[in-house]
This record gives C-alpha cells, sequence and structure tokens, in this order.
C-alpha cells in the first residue's frame, strides 16, 4: 500500500475492486456488455452480459488477471465527458448508454473513470492507485443471475459477485462464517427434515408443508396464541382477496400494487390477494360503533398472505410468495397504548427466550427529509415516536434508533435476534398507527358521549412464521428445542424380536403426550441411531433383551456421548415437565 496516501476506505476498495472484474472480463471476452458494479456488503459485483455462460472455474482466471492489474499499480483517474476515448468505449455498450441519457437527462452531473485501459461510466469512489488494494483480501466468489435494473422484462445478465476486506485475516474469517452458515441453510436442511419442499407445478416461492413441517408451525402458533390468550386476545378470520378499494384506502394500493397479485372478475371488478392484514381488521372493528367500556379491541389472526416477489428476490422459505403472519391488532383508546404495548412486549420475550434468542430491541422512526414516504401529519409521528419512546424507557430497555426504518404508517420497536453465528434477524415488532384509524375514521364513544378518535397497535411475534421457522432451522442447524421437535423420542429396537417391547414403550410415551416414532424398519440398530441423529431427534432409546421388562431405560441424547439410565416413569417425567416449561436445554 502506498506509503504517500492515506489508507482508502474498504468502500473504495470494493468499488475499484468492481472496476478491475470488469477490465478483466473486457480483456476475456471483448463483446462483453457491462451493467452496474457496485460495491456491497463484504465485497463487490459486476453485471455482464457475456456471449458465454460462466462457471465457477472460469472466474479463477479472471482473479488472478485482477491480482496482475493490481500489481501494476495502476492509476485511478477521472476523465472529462468530452475525452475521445469515452465515445470509443460507450461504443457498443447500449447499458451505459441508458445511464447516461438517463443521468443527463435528470441534470446529474455524468462522470467517468479509467484505470489501465478500461474506461466506465462511474460516480466515483475509488483508490488512487491499484496498488493501495491488498492483492490477498478479496476472491471471486459466484456467478448468479440478474435482470437489467431489476426487471423481469429486460435482459438476463450474468452478475459476479466477490468478497472484499482490508486483510486476508478478515477475508479467511468471512468465508469460514459463510462456510458454517451454507451448513446451516435453511434451503437443505428444511427438505433433509422433510419440513417442507417446493414443487415447480405448485410455483417458486409457494412453500408446501409436509406432515412434520405443519407440526412444527402449529406448535409455535399454539405457543404465541397461549401467550395472546392469556391477555384477553380474541381470533378472527378474514378473506384472503379483498377489493382494490379497501388497499386504496389504507394507503396500501399507491404503495405496493406493484407487489400484488391481482384478480379481475367477470363482471370487470379488481381484487388483490391479501398482502397483509391490518386494512381488513379495521373493518372488524369498523362493524359497529364502540363504546369506551369495550376497548381495547383485540383481535388475533394467524392467516396467509401473498406478494408477487421477483423471483431473483426468493429465498427458500425467508422470502417467499405466500407467507403466514401470525398477526395481531389492537384498537384502544390513546390512555390504554402503554399498556397494551407492554403486554406485547412480555408475549415477545417469553417467545424468543422459549425459542432461544435472545433479543436487542431498536426504535424505528421516520425520516423526516421524506416526508413523502409516510402517511399522516408530523405532529402524529412525533407523538407516536414519543409513546415508543416511553415504553422502552419503562421496560428499561437499552434501545438503539434507526431513522427511515418506520413502516409508512407508523413508528416501530423491531426486535432483533443475534443467531448462533452472529448473524442478526430483525423479526417480532410492536407498530403503533396513528395514521390507519384516521383514514378509516374508527372511534369509540368517551364518557361524555364523543366520538373519540382511537389508536392502532400492530403486533407480529414472529411476524411470518415461515421466515421465522428459516432463521430458526439455521440457528439451531435443525435442532429444535425439544417443545417444538416433531418427534421427541425415537425408540429403536435392536431387533425384529424386541419390536413388541418398542410397541409397548411408544404406547406409554403416547400417553404422556409426548411425540415419539418406533422404527421397526429392518435395519442395523448403528444405521438406525445414525437416522436418528441426522435427523436431529432429542432423545433415542435402544429397546433390547435388557429393556424387556421397561424398568429402566438407557437414553441416548442428542448431541452426547454419554447414555443416561432412568426409570420410565421418571423419563416420561422429565421430557413433560420440560416441554411444558418450554426448556431450550435437554
Amino acid at each position: 500500500m502506498s506509503k504517500s496516501s492515506p489508507t482508502p476506505s474498504i468502500d473504495a476498495i470494493r468499488h475499484t475492486l468492481a472496476h478491475l472484474l470488469a477490465h478483466a472480463v473486457l480483456e476475456s471476452y471483448p463483446t462483453a456488455k457491462l451493467g452496474i458494479g457496485p460495491s456491497i456488503d463484504n465485497g463487490f459485483y459486476y453485471d455482464f452480459e457475456l456471449p458465454k455462460p460462466l462457471s465457477a472455474a472460469d472466474l479463477k482466471p479472471i482473479e488472478k488477471r485482477m491480482r496482475h492489474l493490481i500489481k501494476q499499480r495502476l492509476p485511478v483517474t477521472q476523465l472529462v465527458d468530452t475525452d475521445p476515448t469515452i465515445a470509443t468505449f460507450m461504443d457498443g455498450q447500449p447499458f451505459k448508454q441508458e445511464l447516461r441519457k438517463e443521468f443527463s437527462g435528470a441534470g446529474q452531473n455524468v462522470t467517468y473513470y479509467q484505470v489501465g485501459s478500461f474506461i466506465d461510466l462511474c460516480r466515483g469512489g475509488h483508490v488512487d492507485s491499484t496498488g493501495d488494494i491488498p492483492s490477498d483480501a478479496f476472491t471471486l466468489t459466484h456467478v448468479a443471475g440478474a435482470y437489467w435494473r431489476g426487471d423481469e422484462k429486460r435482459p438476463m445478465l450474468q452478475r459476479i459477485y466477490g468478497l472484499a476486506f482490508t486483510t486476508k485475516a478478515e477475508l479467511d474469517a468471512h468465508q469460514t462464517h459463510l462456510a458454517e452458515a451454507k451448513k446451516r441453510d435453511h434451503k437443505i436442511i428444511g427438505p433433509q427434515l422433510d419440513l417442507f419442499t417446493f414443487s415447480e407445478l405448485v410455483g417458486a416461492g409457494l412453500p408446501l408443508w409436509t406432515p412434520r413441517g405443519t407440526l412444527v408451525r402449529h406448535l409455535l402458533d399454539a405457543y404465541v396464541w397461549e401467550l395472546r390468550q392469556a391477555v384477553g386476545y380474541e381470533r378472527v378470520e378474514i378473506p384472503h382477496i379483498t377489493k382494490q378499494d379497501l388497499y386504496e384506502k389504507s394507503g396500501h394500493w399507491a404503495k405496493f400494487q406493484d407487489e400484488l397479485f391481482k384478480i379481475k372478475t367477470r363482471e370487470d371488478h379488481v381484487f388483490a390477494m391479501k398482502p397483509m392484514n391490518c386494512p381488513h381488521h379495521t373493518q372488524i372493528y369498523a362493524r359497529k360503533q364502540h363504546s369506551y367500556r369495550e376497548l381495547p379491541q383485540r383481535y388475533a389472526n394467524t392467516t396467509m398472505c401473498y406478494r408477487d416477489e421477483q423471483t431473483g428476490e426468493l429465498s427458500g422459505i425467508s422470502r417467499a410468495r405466500a407467507f403466514t403472519q401470525d398477526d395481531a391488532h389492537v384498537f384502544c383508546r390513546e390512555s390504554q397504548v402503554q399498556d397494551e404495548m407492554k403486554k406485547i412486549w412480555r408475549i415477545v420475550t417469553a417467545f424468543y427466550r422459549a425459542a432461544g434468542f435472545n433479543l436487542q430491541p431498536r426504535l424505528s422512526l421516520h425520516d423526516p427529509a421524506h416526508p413523502d414516504k409516510y402517511l399522516g401529519e408530523a405532529t402524529s409521528w412525533k407523538t407516536a415516536e414519543n409513546a415508543l419512546r416511553t415504553l422502552a424507557k419503562s421496560e428499561k430497555a437499552k434501545v438503539t434508533e434507526a431513522i427511515g426504518e418506520a413502516a409508512f404508517y407508523g413508528p416501530k420497536i423491531d426486535f432483533l435476534a443475534q443467531d448462533s453465528i452472529g448473524r442478526e434477524w430483525q423479526v417480532a415488532t410492536i407498530q403503533l398507527d396513528l395514521n390507519l384509524p384516521e383514514r378509516f375514521d374508527l372511534t369509540c364513544v368517551n364518557e361524555k358521549g364523543d366520538h373519540e378518535r382511537i389508536v392502532m397497535i400492530h403486533a407480529a411475534i414472529m411476524g411470518s412464521i415461515e421466515r421465522f421457522l428459516s432463521i430458526l432451522i439455521e440457528h439451531t442447524a435443525g435442532a429444535f428445542p425439544l417443545w417444538l421437535s416433531p418427534v421427541q423420542v425415537q425408540v429403536v429396537p435392536v431387533a425384529k424380536k424386541h419390536n413388541a417391547t418398542g410397541k409397548k414403550l411408544s404406547t406409554l410415551l403416547n400417553a404422556a403426550g409426548i411425540r415419539v416414532h418406533l422404527d421397526t424398519t429392518d435395519e442395523s440398530v448403528g444405521y438406525k441411531i445414525r437416522k436418528a441423529e441426522k435427523d436431529k431427534v432429542p432423545y433415542m432409546i435402544v429397546v433390547g433383551d435388557k429393556e424387556r421388562s421397561l424398568k429402566t431405560l438407557a437414553i441416548r441424547v442428542r448431541g452426547k456421548s454419554a447414555v443416561r439410565t432412568k426409570t420410565v416413569k421418571a423419563f416420561i417425567d422429565d421430557i413433560v415437565v420440560k416441554t411444558a416449561k418450554r426448556a431450550t436445554t435437554l
């Protein structure tokens, strides 16, 4: 690295590497059409239209050429628009021509940068010289498809991704992290555990849930409902489609109409598959005039929603076109807001404790510099945001504040969960909404007989069951807590003659409400145990001659080498208690 210049930022390094990537690709494929090449979290990418599809093997020589360019210590210089070399570069580059026309038409300053023989239309942010780039701290990783400008009606380009850091140690650490994340990938583990599947006939982004996966979903939803029912929530149900009018009035149509699945009836009415539930719930509240004595009204609704996600944005069950929200909405007076939000906060903490996560709350605020992105008046936003600050203070929580992360109709407390390999996920939310009650004219009759505007609280515990399960699968590597495991005990007879004993034990366990699977397949004991371990079953009991009397059991515990010995009654009691308490340890 040059001693005369200051240390460049990591973004400058990554952005310059994107230019070097394009430089190297053009040397190998002179007819390549260039898209864009930004720096991103942990690295960079560049989009190309190429004469042939690239494979992982094609990346090595490109990466080698990039390192050669770095060693040449090439200066990175800005060119003026009148430089004749720019016209040569732009000739035959339709995507770049489109960008230049767009930028010029918007009155933006169009700039170009040159490194070696390569010129690119670019806003800047580079190192001074390629010698400022650590050549051992980057690598090209993979190729993926990407539509030009993210539009599925435009050409499909090949996107080459790379990782880049300031030191090789950082790169190595990140690659180790990625390898661990790959081993935990829910898209692999979920089907291995027979939790869900996808069908080309059904369509991308539309998961199908197996009996085991459905059981896990129901266990999760039942616990959320148990926590909600204890503080006075009532269940409601709503249809899966709605007239366009509902979302126009709520503001969702103007904001999200491109993401909606639309249905046109024979009578030319336009309906939409619901992407969220809150507007429907306002209409349940609005069915009659409520007295202040009837408030709060607390509606809970676990129901599927649908969004027209682009194919390239789909990712297993973490981002799908059909997903299930454990949604709830509280309609209450302003004086009741704090008590109601505290109830939700405690539901959130109880649920995530049982799932094995620690939470960090974040206050997601609107961006006052862009009021056009939000519904309602500035005074309403200030009132709602201060109410959330009061809630966090009452819970003695250290809350970070994030400008611009609010929902378009109100601020929220987002709960962030850190998984077992250090990744942070936004999970539950408490959203305070003063806008939808205004748009739908929701009121109660107060003590004076006047119509008083009410407040709406949105409460999502898992948010999307599918997305939460993708996080949980990767957090646990599929080894769910005992209370959530679809099979809690695997009974393994040593031989066919021990099947009767295994069946008797299974009957006792089933009678106690324990989820048990009896493996009577004609396989060896070792094979059956390995299969149970692969299926992440918490407990395995081998039944042989010694166990015929069922006085004591030899219990194998998931992830443990030592075998525990217990009586049948003690074993059953232990599982029943741990399940009831939703313990996270075996």
